[in-house]
């Protein structure tokens, strides 16, 4: 009998100890599920959205992009017009249309 009564306080601090440990795992994973449902709607709305610094980034390209077609531009207006100085007729149709086109990208510049 003497064995049984220390095995008994034994086993009630050993349940004790394992249900105090529980207790915050379980916590834990209570709070997880509860906040669950608001980060995820965080994450969706950060995936739809585009931030200040993204928009600056792609108007930077854009501007890159068209600087570079204006650039390529210029060079073969200038280009089509030399060639056209020297009596070539194709060269001056061409030279137009680089001009045009000159004009329509400076009309639509943002």
């Amino acid at each position: 009998m003497e064995g049984a009564m220390y095995r008994t306080p034994r086993l009630a601090l050993t349940a004790l100890a394992a249900s105090l440990l529980l207790s915050g795992c379980i916590a834990s994973t209570a709070a997880s599920l509860v906040t669950a449902p608001v980060r995820m709607a965080g994450k969706g709305v950060d995936m739809m959205t585009t931030s200040q610094s993204e928009a600056d980034e792609k108007r930077g390209r854009n501007m890159r992009k068209q600087e570079e077609r204006l650039g390529k531009l210029q060079r073969n207006y200038e280009r089509h017009n030399r060639d056209c100085m020297d009596g070539d007729r194709e060269a001056c149709e061409q030279a137009r249309l680089d001009y045009g086109e000159i004009q329509n990208l400076r009309a639509n510049w943002p």
